[in-house]
């Protein structure tokens, strides 16, 4: 079986202001990586647009409602302080939500081991009712959730590695048996979630890392905690967050990453897919705002991820 990505022209038509870092060629740079020739062997595949029943696992009517309803062809729409709308960004938002509940049902018919979804905007900030931090819909969970209702994947497990905590992601967790969630995240740090005491009817595990952490921190951070949790967990199904800002040249924040973490950390969360979930799993993008580091990360992640 072979790893595939799924992607697709529409996310590349959900344009930010000018001078916004969540832009159009994050994933330019992200596709140009991945068309190098060691990526042949990737099956690449057209996202599929999510449906409202899809959406409405996370998304109450009112916020699918604002979000579908935008006015075409008016630029710059602000659903907050810095989530914007574009003529295109519907669309784009549908693909990307879309491409998580593609993925899963690739992997349930066994045509691929595992998913990498290269698509934009991202979406672990997303809450049930609103927009928030660049987010529009929350694709993660959305897939979540997806492989629980559909196919019954009860123990469903989401690793988040952004720089940023995944509110969203962790407010489903907060109110779902079966859904276990584990962040390592920059604190402090927007948006001010993802303390350590925090609980819920899934399992949360948070694990904050102050300003200044390299790999060593980031990957013990892993072996101590999220790793022996999730094998404790022993999940049905496996998605990452893979938010690439931790990297030590992203403007946005102040961890201290290289891209060998990211192949280090795929491997080990692959590692455990592969023990307990029959190998199940999919990977979404989210954040990552120096072009150049998200490049050479995004390639270490899908590489191990196809080694895998």
């Amino acid at each position: 079986m072979s790893t595939a990505l799924i992607t697709h022209k529409d996310c590349l038509n959900h344009v930010s202001p000018p001078g916004h870092p969540e832009c159009v060629e994050r994933l330019s740079v992200v596709l140009s990586a991945l068309s190098q020739p060691e990526f042949n062997k990737l099956d690449k595949i057209e996202a599929d647009l999510a449906t409202i029943e899809q959406l409405k696992l996370i998304h109450d009517e009112e916020h699918i409602r604002n979000v579908m309803g935008a006015e075409p062809g008016v630029d710059n729409f602000m659903l907050d302080n810095d989530t914007y709308m574009s003529s295109g960004s519907s669309q784009a938002a549908l693909r990307a939500a879309g491409s998580l509940c593609q993925a899963v049902d690739l992997v349930m018919a066994g045509s691929h081991k595992n998913v990498f979804c290269a698509v934009r905007p991202p979406g672990h900030h997303a809450e049930p009712t609103h927009a928030m931090g660049f987010c529009i819909f929350n694709s993660i969970a959305i897939g979540a959730l997806y492989a629980r209702t559909k196919y019954f994947q009860h123990r469903v497990a989401i690793i988040d590695f952004d720089v940023h905590h995944g509110n969203g992601t962790q407010t489903i967790a907060e109110k779902t048996n079966g859904l276990f969630y584990a962040s390592t995240h920059q604190s402090p740090l927007y948006p001010g979630t993802g303390h350590v005491q925090d609980i819920g009817k899934g399992v949360i595990v948070n694990v904050p890392l102050a300003a200044g952490s390299g790999g060593n921190v980031f990957r013990q951070a892993y072996e101590k905690r999220i790793l022996p949790e999730l094998e404790e967990f022993n999940p049905d199904f496996i998605f990452i967050s893979a938010g690439f800002d931790a990297h030590s040249m992203d403007p946005l924040a102040d961890l201290n990453l290289d891209k060998d973490d990211y192949y280090w950390v795929t491997e080990q969360i692959a590692k455990i897919a592969n023990k307990c979930s029959n190998g199940r799993l999919v990977s979404a993008l989210e954040g990552g705002y120096n072009l150049s580091a998200l490049s050479e990360s995004v390639k270490e992640h899908v590489s191990a991820l196809m080694n895998e």
